[in-house]
């Protein structure tokens, strides 16, 4: 991110500003998660309603999508290793423009679910794995980027929550969908007109010597995947139940609500941090302080009392984990297992993260309906978040590949 004019990189050659392909992976990034992912759940009621589909039916097409992107992921990170990730951030882009069009128009449940078997393949090419392998591909400074691109994604809830529910609200749902099909179709423009050209890789269009088999019996492959999946558990099992469980404790609903909204903003103020100390912290340190905090955080969650002030606490150290984290799976990873087969690394990795990502909000409703509240739950987070600190030490240890 120097201050030259953007060009395009010659064949094979680092682009002269990491500005273009910032603005590319950031935007495509913030309106696919935006459409394929946050919008999501505001679709539920009005399709229930319409077509009397259950919450579980409803749900299980999500469910499906993960499934599918779990298992496409390793095939992905393959494709940008080989041969660029340029067409395939395009075509997954137009892939899910078309899928949620398709969506627009149908009222079978069958139907339904192989729309969203489809979307998990279009996540698995055109989400986060696939464009953070295409960055450390393309950028000359990759931390940096994926930082300044973090910025952007930071805010996807904040755009595409509101606006998704206005759209239905308007339109209705089925047309509230067309509208995010058009806006699913700027990523792939976006990739056609800012990345250069793929160019396959020499030694690796059909294999080369890389072998990602034997990188991930490694302890740092090992220990990052613990680390990921901790952290990838706690994120989606917050989400989906930290609005009940912070009514539990009995506060007003205007704070359960701005503690849940601070989240945002603490993240984006972490990486505003990241960004400015650039070159003077490394990753390994990054991800030894986000892990160390995710314990910390759910900690101050169990024992906290039910006050804004307290609680607080837990919102900062749960969102400068959260945020950072979400850079150290990017360029930690590169760091630490460096950049060859870069693009199969984080697709295993990815793939390591569907179950716990699946099955985190059905196993705390189940916690909490056994013990009759959410009280273990915090003590449960904390000693996965644990667990996942112990992991990224091991992994930090290991010198690069």
């Amino acid at each position: 991110m120097d201050g030259s004019a953007p060009e395009m990189a010659g064949p094979g050659e680092r682009p002269a500003s990491d500005r273009r392909l910032i603005l590319c992976i950031a935007i495509g990034q913030l309106i696919g998660w935006g459409t394929l992912f946050s919008a999501f759940p505001l679709f539920g009621a009005p399709i229930e309603a319409e077509l009397g589909w259950t919450r579980t039916e409803f749900n299980a097409g999500l469910t499906l999508a993960l499934l599918v992107s779990g298992l496409a992921a390793v095939p992905a990170g393959r494709w940008v290793d080989r041969r660029g990730g340029r067409w395939l951030l395009a075509l997954g882009g137009w892939g899910g423009a078309v899928l949620l069009a398709a969506w627009s128009q149908t009222s079978s449940l069958p139907v339904y679910w192989a729309i969203w078997a489809g979307m998990g393949l279009v996540q698995a090419a055109a989400l986060w794995a696939p464009a953070m392998a295409v960055v450390v591909k393309l950028a000359r400074e990759p931390v940096r980027a994926i930082t300044g691109i973090t910025f952007v994604t930071g805010f996807t809830a904040t755009v595409f929550v509101p606006l998704t529910a206005m759209l239905i609200e308007l339109w209705g749902w089925r047309d509230a969908l067309l509208v995010l099909a058009g806006l699913q179709a700027i990523p792939g423009v976006l990739a056609l007109w800012l990345l250069p050209p793929d160019q396959p890789q020499a030694g690796v269009r059909d294999g080369g010597s890389f072998d990602l088999g034997r990188a991930m019996r490694t302890p740092a492959f090992l220990g990052l995947a613990g680390a990921l999946a901790a952290h990838a558990f706690i994120g989606v099992g917050l989400g989906a139940h930290a609005i009940p469980l912070l009514r539990e404790r009995g506060l007003p609903e205007a704070s359960v609500i701005a503690l849940v909204s601070l989240h945002g903003p603490f993240q984006v103020a972490a990486r505003a941090a990241l960004f400015a100390l650039g070159r003077r912290v490394t990753m390994r340190g990054v991800g030894r302080l986000a892990s160390a905090l995710l314990p910390v955080a759910m900690l101050l969650l169990a024992v906290a009392p039910p006050e804004f002030g307290w609680l607080i606490l837990y919102i900062l150290a749960w969102a400068m984990a959260d945020g950072l984290m979400t850079i150290v799976r990017a360029a930690g990873v590169a760091e630490i297992l460096g950049r060859e087969g870069y693009g199969a690394i984080t697709g295993a990795l990815s793939a390591v993260t569907v179950l716990p990502r699946t099955l985190a909000p059905v196993l705390i409703a189940l916690i909490s309906e056994g013990a009759g509240g959410y009280g273990p739950v915090p003590w449960l987070l904390a000693g996965l978040g644990a667990c996942g600190a112990a992991c990224f030490a091991l992994a930090a240890a290991q010198r690069s590949r």
